[in-house]
């Protein structure tokens, strides 16, 4: 057998020190030209969830559930807050490894995403028993694991992921198979490592969570359809997600977002401009979550830019976002379409977009912002890159009505800016969504600054939103 470690010692070292100096320095991160460093050598029988292979990955995860079964609730407790110890411990590290292996968004926010997740995602706690008892008898309603789930993960938010559904599959009762994203298969694996080593330290069972080491769409396709695996929990695109409908099983999918943020000529404007670029920028718009096109009455449209450009935001002319719009557009579909972004552009920092214009900007600028008329790409298409299209509108009708036909019907997300009670609940209804924020950042729906729990997997597709 070989060392444990999952990744070589002089390469975690050199993870460690990027994200100290990354942290501290904050440099842009230009898309990647050259390929990541070699994967490092695993040990796939120690344990640490490894596997070559869909099989072999369920064949273990299964031994594992046995085992989990069989353990009182309170060794699970003290399984659950071992990940989540750990996942606090490695964040900074995580976050570093999949920037550096998926080329996209920003270390600092994936450390808080990291943070998020080991902290806030429902446990054994939200496990309880109800009893009703009258005069024919008691009846008692316990929740009970559904056995085997296999996991498809995005490159988007990797680790997060993989943390976010582990706690809170194996908070249930269940075994995990994680078959990652291509593009994040190196740090996914070893996140799985390091949980289930907490796990093992905390007197839990080998491999409860398992992946495919070198996962690819035919790895997902055999999950889908494996006779061992009763619950498909898909976290991405609009394909994977059909895919996963399609396969008989019980399935909870994550799909696409649009999110719209609506500001009403009532909202404390100061604040909407700074939670707009906070939430819209957030890992260079990387989260679902996060907002993508804000709706404005013409009224406010002006100071409302002006408190966007205060906290972080830099504005451009039309004639400038034509220019970056032949960068950033792999395939344009034309006004009022959902048209194909430059993968290239995907999850980079502003300033990488403003360099397409010749314009150097520092740390400070965190997002792109351009006003635009609502049949404009950008309102339309999901970007996942932090340009924050601006539409001015005429009131607050159509406003709500420019929301919901630009969300495209996901239900995912949406947001409004507001003191006018009316107008808040005229939105939430018409929108329908999974997560409706009301004055603040997307991310509040997620607990980032906000109440409530979090979760990676937000599941608008098949009905269970959060």
């Amino acid at each position: 057998m070989t060392d444990s470690k999952s990744i070589d010692e002089q390469h975690l070292n050199r993870i460690i020190q990027n994200v100290v100096e990354e942290l501290g320095e904050n440099p842009q991160r230009k898309p990647r030209a050259s390929a990541p460093p070699p994967p490092p050598q695993l040990e796939p029988t120690s344990g640490d969830g490894l596997f070559p292979d869909p099989d072999s990955a369920v064949a273990a995860a299964t031994r594992a559930f046995h085992e989990l079964s069989d353990m009182p609730l309170e060794r699970r407790k003290h399984i659950i807050e071992a990940m989540r110890a750990t996942a606090r411990e490695h964040a900074h590290v995580l976050a570093q490894f999949a920037v550096e292996e998926t080329g996209m968004g920003r270390v600092e926010d994936k450390v808080q995403k990291n943070l998020l997740v080991a902290n806030k995602t429902p446990g054994p706690e939200f496990l309880f028993t109800d009893a009703k008892s009258g005069d024919n008898g008691l009846m008692i309603t316990e929740f009970a694991p559904y056995g085997i789930i296999a996991a498809i993960t995005p490159s988007t938010n990797p680790a997060a992921t993989v943390i976010n559904n582990g706690i809170s599959m194996i908070s249930a009762g269940n075994a995990v198979v994680f078959n990652a994203h291509p593009g994040a298969a190196r740090v996914s694996a070893y996140t799985v490592q390091l949980l289930n080593r907490a796990i093992q330290s905390a007197g839990g069972p080998k491999n409860l969570l398992t992946c495919v080491e070198h996962p690819t769409i035919e790895s997902a396709q055999a999950l889908m359809t494996h006779k061992g695996v009763r619950l498909l929990a898909v976290t991405g695109g609009a394909g994977v997600v059909r895919q996963a409908m399609k396969s008989g099983k019980r399935a909870v999918c994550a799909g696409p977002g649009n999110p719209p943020v609506v500001v009403d000529d009532t909202a404390n404007l100061e604040q909407a401009g700074r939670d707009v670029v906070r939430g819209g920028s957030f890992d260079n718009n990387l989260v679902c979550t996060t907002e993508k096109t804000c709706i404005v009455l013409e009224s406010v449209v002006d100071d409302l830019v002006d408190a966007m450009t205060r906290h972080g935001g830099y504005l451009i002319t039309s004639w400038q976002l034509r220019r970056l719009m032949k960068s950033i557009l792999a395939e344009d579909r034309g006004p009022g379409t959902y048209s194909v972004m430059n993968k290239e552009f995907i999850g980079q920092n502003a300033s990488v977009l403003l360099k397409e214009l010749g314009i150097n900007v520092g740390p400070e600028v965190r997002q792109v912002v351009a006003v635009v008329e609502p049949d404009h790409q950008l309102v339309w298409s999901e970007q996942m890159m932090p340009i924050m299209p601006v539409v001015p509108v005429r009131d607050i009708y159509a406003a709500i009505d420019l929301a919901v036909e630009s969300e495209h019907g996901f239900r995912h997300t949406a947001v409004i800016h507001s003191k006018n009670v009316d107008h808040m609940t005229m939105m939430a209804r018409a929108m329908d969504c999974s997560i409706f924020v009301k004055n603040g950042p997307n991310l509040a729906g997620l607990g980032w600054g906000g109440e409530g729990y979090t979760t990676m997997t937000i599941a608008s597709p098949t009905g269970e939103g959060m």
